[in-house]
C-alpha cells in the first residue's frame, strides 16, 4: 500500500531546530518549574467553595469565581495533615469549610500531569476574610429587611398570654428536639405541638426550613411557632442568616420564637423573630414560664374574686340579718296593734249585736201584744186573701178551658186573636183543657 504524500508548501520548515519540542511529561515538569519560580512562596487566592468532597481524610473542592467572561475554576487539594494543623484555628473561629463558603486560602500551584490540569495544594486560610464576608452578607440581608418593612414585623404581633398551641420547625432526629420536648413535657401543662421535620443544615436546609415556616405560618389554630436547632459552627448557623428564612419568619401570621443553640452570635432569624433565646431548652422554658405566669394571674384573679365575693356575701348576710331583725320587730308590733284593734272591734260588734237583738225582741214582743189585743183584724185580712185566691182561680186559663174555651197558636207559638192573623195554608195548634189539635187553615172570613 502506498502512503500519500502531504504538500505543506515551500515556505514551511518542519524541522525548526530553534524551538524545542517537549514530551508531555517534560512539558508538565517545565510548567511546574515555571510555577515554582514564579510563585516560590505560594499564592493567596479567594473564591467560593463548590463541590466539597472528603476522601480518606483529604478534602477536594473547586474554588470558583463568577466573572464577566464566565466562571473561573481552580481545583484545590486540602490534604489530611494540613486539615489537622488548621483544625484548632477553624474551631476557634467556629468555621466549617463547605459548599457556598467564600474563602481566602494560601497554597502552592502545580500542574498534575496524569489529569493534565492545574491545581492548588492548600496550606493556609485567612479566617478573618470568611468571617468578614459572612458579616457583610448578614448586614446586607438585614438592610433589605429593614427597607422592606419586615425587620420588626413579627415582633409587632401580640403573643398569646397562654401560648399552648405551638408549631415547631426542627429536625426530629436532633438533640434540640429531644431537649425542647423534654422541657415541655416536664412542665405538666397542656401544650399541643405540631412539628414539621426539616434539615437544619446542609444544602437543603434553607429550602426546607422556609417551607416549614410558611406552612405553619398559614395555620389559624396556632399561638406561636418555634424554630430550634442545636449548636454548631458559624458557617452551619449561617443557614439562618438567609433572607428566605428571615422573610418567612417576618411574614408568619403568628409570633415566631427562635432557639438556635448558639451563645455568642445572633443570626438574622434571631433579629426578625418575636423572641430569640439561646437554646432549644430555653425556648421551651420561655413558653412554659409565660403559660405559668398566665396561670398564676388567673389564680390570683380567681382568689381576688372569691375574696371579694366572700366579703360581699358576708356584708349582705349581715345586712339581711339586720333587716330581718328590724322586720320581725315591726311585724310583731303590727300584729300586736292589729290584735288590739280586732279585740276592740269584736267587743263593739258583740255589744251592738246584743243591743240589736234586744231591740228586735222588743219589737216582736210589741207586735205579739198588738196581735193579742186585736185578733179580729187578722180575720178580715184572711177573708180578703181568700177572696183574692178565688179571683185568681176563676181567671186561670185552665179553668176557662174546662168550661169549653180553647187557645189557638201559630206554628211558631204566637197566640191567634183575629182571623186576619191567619192565611190559607197556615199550620195552627189548638190547645183544649184535655189536649191539643193540629190543623191547617183552608179559608178565613171576617
Amino acid at each position: 500500500m502506498s502512503q500519500p504524500g502531504f504538500d505543506f508548501g515551500d515556505d514551511v520548515d518542519l524541522d525548526d531546530r530553534g524551538s524545542p519540542t517537549y514530551t508531555v511529561g517534560e512539558l508538565a515538569e517545565a510548567i511546574n518549574g515555571a510555577l515554582q519560580r514564579r510563585f516560590d512562596d505560594g499564592v493567596w487566592v479567594r473564591g467560593e467553595i463548590q463541590g466539597w468532597n472528603e476522601r480518606g481524610g483529604h478534602a477536594y473542592f473547586q474554588l470558583v469565581e463568577d466573572g464577566e467572561d464566565g466562571k473561573a475554576t481552580l481545583n484545590v487539594q486540602f490534604f489530611a495533615n494540613s486539615r489537622m494543623r488548621f483544625r484548632p484555628m477553624l474551631q476557634k473561629a467556629r468555621l466549617r469549610l463547605g459548599n457556598g463558603l467564600k474563602v481566602r486560602i494560601h497554597g502552592r500551584l502545580d500542574f498534575y500531569a496524569p489529569f493534565g490540569r492545574l491545581g492548588l495544594t492548600m496550606d493556609g486560610i485567612d479566617t478573618r476574610f470568611t468571617l468578614g464576608d459572612l458579616a457583610l452578607q448578614r448586614d446586607e440581608v438585614v438592610r433589605r429587611l429593614v427597607a422592606g418593612g419586615l425587620y420588626d414585623r413579627n415582633r409587632r404581633l401580640p403573643l398569646s398570654p397562654a401560648p399552648l398551641r405551638v408549631g415547631v420547625v426542627t429536625s426530629l432526629a436532633s438533640a434540640a428536639w429531644a431537649d425542647f420536648q423534654h422541657e415541655i413535657q416536664r412542665s405538666g401543662l397542656g401544650f399541643r405541638l405540631r412539628v414539621v421535620d426539616v434539615r437544619v443544615q446542609g444544602e437543603w436546609a434553607v429550602t426546607e426550613v422556609t417551607a416549614g415556616l410558611r406552612t405553619l405560618g398559614r395555620a389559624d389554630d396556632l399561638d406561636a411557632i418555634v424554630v430550634i436547632r442545636g449548636g454548631g459552627s458559624r458557617t452551619e448557623l449561617a443557614t439562618f442568616d438567609h433572607e428566605a428564612i428571615a422573610t418567612a419568619i417576618a411574614t408568619a401570621g403568628v409570633p415566631v420564637l427562635t432557639g438556635l443553640g448558639h451563645e455568642i452570635d445572633r443570626s438574622v432569624a434571631d433579629e426578625v423573630a418575636h423572641l430569640a433565646v439561646k437554646t432549644p431548652t430555653a425556648c421551651a422554658a420561655a413558653l412554659v414560664e409565660r403559660v405559668q405566669a398566665f396561670e398564676a394571674r388567673m389564680e390570683a384573679g380567681w382568689e381576688a374574686v372569691l375574696r371579694h365575693a366572700t366579703q360581699g356575701l358576708g356584708a349582705a348576710n349581715a345586712g339581711l340579718a339586720d333587716t330581718a331583725g328590724a322586720l320581725r320587730h315591726r311585724v310583731v308590733a303590727a300584729v300586736d296593734r292589729s290584735a288590739e284593734r280586732l279585740a276592740n272591734r269584736a267587743h263593739r260588734v258583740g255589744a251592738g249585736a246584743a243591743r240589736s237583738v234586744e231591740r228586735a225582741d222588743a219589737r216582736v214582743a210589741a207586735a205579739r201584744a198588738v196581735l193579742g189585743r186585736a185578733p179580729a183584724r187578722l180575720d178580715v185580712e184572711a177573708r180578703h186573701l181568700d177572696g183574692l185566691a178565688e179571683r185568681v182561680r176563676l181567671l186561670d186559663p185552665a179553668t176557662t178551658m174546662a168550661r169549653g174555651w180553647s187557645i189557638t197558636r201559630t206554628a211558631d207559638g204566637r197566640t191567634v186573636r183575629h182571623a186576619a192573623d191567619l192565611a190559607p195554608g197556615d199550620l195552627i195548634l189548638t190547645t183544649f183543657a184535655d189536649g191539643t189539635a193540629r190543623s191547617r187553615v183552608e179559608e178565613t172570613t171576617s
